[in-house]
């Protein structure tokens, strides 16, 4: 960081404490003392004319730069929304991706429960029955049928598991 950025920082910190300052409640007490002294400098035969020239001087000069402050804090307070205005568009690009994902694997889980229910017809279909080897018995079969009945059930989760996604 530069000499010019260092200088930069520190005035814009001084202006955001300036500005927090004036919107407190000691500074609302500081300046009605500071006014009720400058009236009380009358009393004790300071003249009226040269008090008010004092007074609307240094009020003029502090409105001045109270403006500044004030929009140097809201310069700063924009430039933040705008950053934070980016970041709600990377996330919501983000999720998007995200959905278009859900969406893939919703995709392929149909796919695949279309299959395991293919697979499962063909193994207990009539005209398949032929084919089986020999030597595959009655308790093989229904061995592969309680693994196919696992896996649809599985898939069956997984596909819950993805509409409540989709809802979120």
């Amino acid at each position: 960081m530069n000499r010019i950025d260092k200088e930069r920082a520190r005035l814009q910190r001084g202006a955001d404490n300036a500005t927090k300052w004036i919107g407190s409640t000691s500074s609302l007490i500081t300046h009605t003392i500071l006014f009720a002294g400058c009236f009380a400098l009358i009393v004790f035969g300071v003249n009226f004319e040269r008090v008010m020239l004092v007074l609307t001087t240094i009020v003029s000069l502090e409105a001045i730069y109270l403006a500044i402050f004030i929009q140097m804090t809201v310069n700063k307070n924009t430039a933040d929304i705008e950053d934070i205005a980016e970041d709600v568009e990377d996330i919501q690009e983000d999720v998007d991706e995200i959905q278009e994902d859900v969406d893939e694997i919703q995709e392929d889980i149909d796919e695949i429960q279309e299959d395991v229910e293919e697979i499962q017809e063909d193994v207990v279909a009539e005209d398949l029955q032929p084919v089986i080897a020999a030597d595959t018995t009655k308790a093989h079969l229904e061995h592969d049928l309680e693994i196919l009945s696992k896996i649809e059930n599985a898939l069956s989760e997984l596909k819950k598991d993805i509409e409540l996604l989709k809802k979120k």
